[in-house]
């Protein structure tokens, strides 16, 4: 009974002293701001917190302020570009780094060209304006000296390798590092006797063979993006020896430069209706070896590039042929120095619209 009493007694108290808190409360309001005016106001604060213990404010407020949040916007108005680093907002992005603006050693470049990467195709093909040159150097693998002597010129410069010599899985691991394209030199069969080289394609073999052998060929030569024929004058002017060839090319998304050594070579045609992406070359560099028949040779390539747009040549990894290089490509103006990957689409489409007019 007397716990109950106790306990009737004190909640009147409890009671009371908030009240008289909260009267206080109201009486200190009205004489700071009588008294005090603007001044008096904005001291309230500081009055209350020394007339009145903390105990009896939280008693007469239980609820707790709303915690305050920070929001950011990551919404942007800039375009989106592979480059861009994924920061926040604002973003300074370039349609190609300034590090990749300059082809090395080529004097060729490429700020404000507009790549396929930027338009969600492939990479490797460059869109230009102006007369373009593609130069592969074939037979790469077997001469490691000259092969490296050919990975050192300027990274435009497409490599294309054997596939049977040892050092070529190496060296075209090199090449690839050093940002050239890399081909895979099929050795096919040629009309006469010369012998094209370790599982090379022939007419007769069967369908599977072929494509054994092909397979072996290309899994030799890591990060190859197409191929082209080493010899081959009588294997690419043959349609059902080709079907299974480029078949396979569909099926790996890759590319056949045709070497053209035959005027009968049917590669191009047939590799197209299948898909798979093809041009044929337009010079040969060196069936002459020596420096000034090369530079002859390339003074042709830019007459048949400035008139009809793009032009291919094709080289080997001989001295005079590289001597050649070396001193045309550090001079080189007026033209872009491209992957054969995109000088092959670039004739593709040139020869689409000629198709369409006529």
């Amino acid at each position: 009974m007397e716990g109950m009493r106790e306990g009737l007694i004190r909640r009147p108290l409890h009671r009371a002293m908030v009240a008289g808190a909260r009267a206080l409360l109201w009486l200190l309001l009205a004489v700071v701001a009588i008294g005090g005016g603007d001044w008096a106001l904005r001291g309230f604060a500081r009055t209350t917190d020394g007339a009145m213990s903390h105990g009896l404010i939280a008693a007469e407020a239980r609820s707790e302020a709303p915690p305050s949040y920070a929001t950011l916007s990551l919404q942007s108005t800039i375009a989106a570009s592979p480059y861009a680093p994924q920061v926040l907002s604002p973003v300074t992005a370039h349609g190609i780094p300034d590090w990749l603006a300059t082809h090395r050693g080529s004097g060729t470049d490429l700020r404000g060209v507009e790549t396929d990467a930027d338009k969600g195709m492939n990479p490797a093909a460059v869109s230009i304006v102006g007369p373009a040159i593609a130069i592969v150097i074939d037979d790469l693998g077997a001469d490691v000296v000259a092969t490296r002597r050919a990975i050192r010129l300027p990274s435009a410069v497409t490599l294309s390798f054997l596939p049977y010599p040892d050092a070529t899985a190496m060296l075209a691991r090199e090449g690839e590092s050093r940002g050239h394209q890399v081909l895979v030199h099929v050795p096919m069969e040629p009309e006469g006797r010369d012998n094209p080289g370790p599982n090379a394609l022939y007419p007769e073999l069967s369908r599977a063979e072929i494509v054994q052998r092909l397979a072996w060929d290309i899994d030799r030569v890591p990060g190859f993006s197409g191929i082209n024929n080493h010899m081959g004058s009588r294997f690419t002017a043959d349609r059902a020896a080709l079907v299974p060839v480029v078949e396979m090319l569909a099926d790996r998304h890759v590319f056949f430069l045709d070497s053209r050594t035959t005027p009968q070579s049917v590669v191009v045609t047939l590799a197209r209706h299948f898909g798979v992406a093809s041009a044929s070359r337009d010079v040969f560099l060196d069936d002459d070896e020596s420096a000034g028949a090369v530079a002859t040779q390339l003074a042709l390539t830019e007459r048949i590039a400035r008139r009809s747009g793009t032009a291919i040549a094709i080289g080997h990894p001989h001295a005079g042929t590289l001597a050649a290089l070396e001193s045309w490509t550090a001079q080189l103006k007026g033209f872009a120095l491209v992957p054969v990957s995109a000088a092959i689409r670039r004739k593709t489409e040139q020869q689409a619209r000629v198709s369409l007019r006529e």
